[in-house]
């Protein structure tokens, strides 16, 4: 229902034999870029603010060129930059080069799609970035999905190295540490190679043929904090695509004989590829995908693993629901909520109404239909066997009680995305109220209504248009239901949920303190947050938890409704969420939970979000004054 600017999306491909194979197996040679199109668009949930891609090419003669990269902005970034690599390979052929020797036509390719997360925009900000040099196996492209949280401190030992940064962003300061580390790694060769007797194009391509980007990765990693997926290509040919040791960003990898793939999401490369599920396997938290130049591939592990932060909300949320494991694990979201519903519409389902948020709700509705009839049947039973103790046993009866149904109907229709360029805010705010519709006479009039979303972070798009559209078809209650549970803590691995002050429940766990007179736990949490610089990074608590600890889930739900319905609505609203005892069992192996719970898997995580809270109150005390 809302949308959470999010993660990006990586797509990585090492073709394996000569293009020469895939012309004649498959009828190009475009195999490679075309199959990273198809990846690119599968994932294009993931980025729709910019994209770019890379290429390298093996064995180019000196004085030809062998990196090309294209970048644009825009929602339409895919097939722009797409578009302009076609071109330049047709061009190149009418010029009179032969189709394997144009541009974009190689052996590695890399793709991104970008969510700026940081408010940086910018085509300089669009992946891939690239280091150039005149030789070949110190030249990189780099991309990732990935936020750091300790950019000063990785920034900070870089320039104790003698390095001067020219930006001051984690993507750039990470291409200039993995430079480094790049440099390093060809020093040591050089030297081995030099004292062996070799010298100019034989060492060059003794180093080439001899780097271990693992080396780069072990040299460089344990300095970051944060959620990654990190994909590099040397100019040499040499790939990698290196995942957080908590398993924070997700990463899928296949290979075989002919190619080897990457990519964020599982069905993406499934898709692409004509696989089942089992052929994709997952990286493992801390492990690096590697790629040689000579097409060897192997997992190297790089960091120690650590406590497994797989990312829940990736699950609930921000994937393709077309992946088998998130599919049935958004049922089982849904399925978890029957109870608190049934209970919040006094267990009367002949009088109720189901129904979804369109679209991203469909899955988890499916669940909580699939539970709610499960009850209907031990209803129905208990109401045949009441009729048999009665004597009153008869076909009519019998026959009302199985024409008993759950009540489904698509209440709400999403409808075209409607024009803000209008100046006047008066009149966006309303144009805002019909981004949804209604079905009219979907409903009985004094029924009650049960709506379904994925989840309820900022709450804009309920106060501003869904409930008061829903309020159109007169329901005696409406039960707005949350299959994720209330987001109460900032996402700081790449998702754009920075800002405590736009989280619905933060807001009304405030509003609650004010309320009770317990003003001093929010001057308290301040302060502490405040001097948290005084403290080692390592010992730093979330201290923005004490904002919740005075109440209970549904206090704080019940307030919520109270802050999102308008004040003209006539029906009851009530707001249910899921608990984070109920997610973990129906996403049992994706425990990350920051988002709910604050327990920050990184060092990290918690230093920001004090931070965050700091900001929220200076903020709020100077628009105050």
């Amino acid at each position: 229902m809302e949308l959470i600017k999010h993660e990006c999306g990586v797509a990585m491909i090492r073709l394996l034999k000569p293009l020469s194979y895939y012309k004649e197996k498959y009828g190009s040679e475009l195999y490679g870029l075309d199959k990273l199109y198809l990846l690119m668009e599968k994932e294009h949930n993931r980025g729709q603010e910019a994209a770019g891609i890379g290429c390298v090419k093996l064995d180019v003669p000196p004085g030809q060129e062998y990196i090309f990269r294209e970048r644009a902005e825009g929602s339409d970034a895919i097939p722009e930059i797409f578009a302009a690599a076609h071109r330049r390979i047709a061009d190149s052929v009418a010029e009179g080069t032969d189709i394997s020797a144009a541009p974009y036509v190689g052996e590695v390719y890399m793709g991104h799609l970008r969510y700026s997360t940081t408010g940086r925009s910018g085509i300089n900000y669009v992946h891939p970035f690239m280091r150039r040099n005149n030789w070949s196996s110190r030249n990189m492209l780099l991309c990732g999905n990935f936020n750091m949280t300790n950019v000063e401190e990785i920034f900070n030992s870089i320039i104790a190295k003698g390095q001067h940064p020219r930006l001051y962003a984690d993507t750039f300061i990470l291409l200039e540490q993995l430079g480094h580390g790049l440099d390093r790694e060809n020093e040591r060769l050089y030297r081995i190679h030099k004292d062996a007797g070799l010298s100019g194009l034989e060492l060059s391509h003794a180093i080439a043929r001899d780097l271990n980007v693992s080396n780069v990765l072990k040299n460089c990693a344990p300095v970051w904090d944060g959620g990654y997926v990190i994909c590099g290509i040397v100019g040499n040919g040499d790939m990698w695509a290196m995942r957080d040791p908590n398993g924070i960003r997700p990463a899928f990898y296949y290979r075989d004989e002919e190619i080897v793939v990457v990519a964020s999401e599982r069905p993406v490369i499934q898709t692409a590829f004509n696989l089942v599920a089992e052929d994709v396997k997952e990286l493992a938290p801390g492990d690096a995908l590697v790629v040689d130049r000579d097409g060897t591939s192997r997992i190297d592990h790089i960091l120690p693993a650590g406590r497994n932060a797989k990312c829940s909300f990736e699950r609930i949320y921000f994937s393709r629901g077309s992946d088998q494991d998130i599919y049935n694990e958004r049922k089982m979201l849904g399925r978890k909520l029957v109870d608190p519903v049934l209970e919040a519409i006094g267990h009367d389902i002949d009088n109720t109404v189901f129904s979804f948020i369109p679209n991203t709700a469909e899955v988890a509705f499916y669940g909580l239909m699939a539970g709610v009839e499960d009850y209907l049947i031990k209803s129905k039973i208990s109401a045949i066997h009441r009729l048999s103790e009665e004597g009153a046993l008869t076909d009519d009866n019998i026959a009302g009680v199985l024409r008993r149904r759950v009540r489904r109907e698509k209440v709400a229709i999403k409808d075209i995305k409607l024009r803000t360029f209008i100046a006047e805010s008066s009149v966006r705010n309303d144009l805002a109220t019909h981004v949804y519709d209604i079905t009219y006479g979907s409903i009985h009039p004094g029924d009650n209504l049960v709506v379904i979303d994925d989840s309820i972070v900022r709450g804009t798009t309920l106060r501003q248009s869904i409930i008061r559209i829903l309020d159109r078809l007169h329901p005696r209650k409406m039960v707005i239901v949350s299959s994720s549970p209330q987001v109460r803590f900032p996402d700081c691995y790449g998702i754009d949920m920075s800002r405590m002050g736009e989280f619905i429940a933060f807001k009304a766990a405030m509003a609650l303190l004010e309320e009770k007179g317990m003003h001093h736990v929010i001057e308290e949490v301040y302060r502490k947050c405040k001097d948290q610089d005084s403290l080692p990074k390592d010992e730093v608590p979330n201290y923005v938890k004490a904002i919740y600890a005075p109440f209970s889930d549904q206090e704080v739900a019940a307030k919520i409704a109270e802050l999102l319905t308008p004040s003209e609505i006539h029906a009851e609203v009530e707001i249910v969420y899921q608990t984070v005892a109920e997610m973990h069992e129906a996403i049992p192996n994706h425990p990350g939970d920051w988002y709910f719970t604050g327990d920050y898997p990184t060092p990290g995580g918690n230093r920001l979000v004090n931070k965050a809270f700091v900001n929220y109150y200076e903020g709020r005390v100077s628009a105050r004054n």
